[in-house]
């Protein structure tokens, strides 16, 4: 089985060994005329792929709980695993949650931006509390692209929307990618182009105990910590999430990962950094960033993972990242993607 698009047109297929079509997904650009037909689309209740700065998101209305349990369904996500609400503005985001002052800190630094807070909801919240799975509190963000708060705002709704794949699975930042994991699920995929950040939104929780880091992302702590005056405690690991990418395997490939290889071993595969990985061996490879930088690093991650894991292989072997700035945000989703699977004993996905 394989995929293409086909140059000059907006639909992308999937065909079987002999080549016939199995589905057909719409890909339209984003602009205005197709972004009234996804508002549509959701305002109706279904879904659509959305573009983000972070990754492409699997977008239903928030405050459906019909929509949202369409989303678990289609990423087979399960439902103790809350969904981030996405919001047009700042002033809307507040209707539905209770910002404290340090969240009205941080959502001043980096809204619109990739940095989404866990805060205590609104005694009048409206997003669905199966979006929320259950829990008081509600994870927010105002996207940094424009593509998706102008559809949020067309849509005239908070939306909800994980990364638009399998749960567990890579993250797609690319609208091919979700063409390719979830096309035969979904109506409409608006593109975009690829993410400017490439990995996930950082996840801050605002509630009693002050501010925590519960998953690094494409803001780094130093800027966290930068915008707070001062350092940011970490959350204690728990069984069940209180934030969206927080199980212990997720991200994840077809292949086995090892991580911080100093060489392939014969019949892997290479994710480099920076050239660190010996040149041994004549297998695939790419490199996040030849020149070792980390913002084009984080860019390149999944897209890297997607095109590697293609190839088949048994094992990924990943150069080491250092643990700084986006490297910790980096390291965060490898080490998930190289977790023991559910079949394997580990967490589920």
């Amino acid at each position: 089985m394989h995929f293409r698009l086909d140059a000059g047109k907006q639909d992308f297929h999937r065909t079987d060994m002999d080549g016939v079509a199995t589905f057909r997904a719409r890909i339209a650009r984003a602009d205005e005329t197709a972004i009234t037909e996804a508002a549509a689309i959701l305002r109706a209740g279904g879904l659509v792929g959305m573009p983000t700065e972070t990754v492409y998101g699997l977008a239903g209305l928030a405050t459906s709980d019909a929509a949202v349990a369409k989303i678990y369904a289609v990423k087979g996500r399960p439902t103790f695993n809350p969904l981030i609400a996405h919001f047009d503005s700042l002033a809307a985001a507040a209707r539905e949650a209770r910002l404290d002052a340090t969240a009205e800190r941080l959502a001043d630094a980096f809204w619109p931006g990739p940095l989404t807070l866990v805060a205590p909801v609104a005694g009048d919240c409206r997003i669905s509390l199966l979006a929320r799975a259950g829990l008081d509190t509600l994870a927010l963000r105002v996207p940094g692209s424009a593509t998706a708060r102008a559809l949020i705002a067309a849509a005239g709704a908070p939306l909800a929307a994980p990364s638009a794949n399998r749960s567990g699975a890579v993250s797609p930042t690319r609208a091919e990618h979700v063409a390719a994991d979830l096309g035969d699920r979904i109506g409409l995929i608006l593109d975009a182009g690829p993410c400017v950040w490439g990995v996930e939104s950082t996840v801050v929780a605002c509630l009693a105990e002050g501010p925590r880091l519960l998953r690094p992302g494409a803001i780094s702590r130093e800027r966290i910590e930068a915008a707070l005056g001062g350092p940011i405690a970490e959350a204690a690991p728990g069984q069940t999430p209180a934030a969206p990418g927080a199980l212990a395997s997720h991200y994840a490939p077809n292949a086995l990962l090892r991580l911080n290889a100093a060489q392939a071993p014969q019949g892997a595969v290479v994710l480099d950094f920076g050239g660190r990985i010996g040149a041994s061996g004549r297998g695939l490879r790419l490199d996040l960033s030849p020149a070792g930088d980390l913002s084009e690093a984080a860019a390149n991650l999944f897209a890297h993972l997607r095109a590697l894991d293609a190839a088949r292989p048994a094992l990924i072997v990943v150069a080491p990242i250092p643990d700084r700035g986006l490297g910790a945000a980096i390291n965060d989703r490898l080490r998930r993607a190289a977790a023991p699977r559910p079949a394997q004993g580990g967490a589920g996905a």
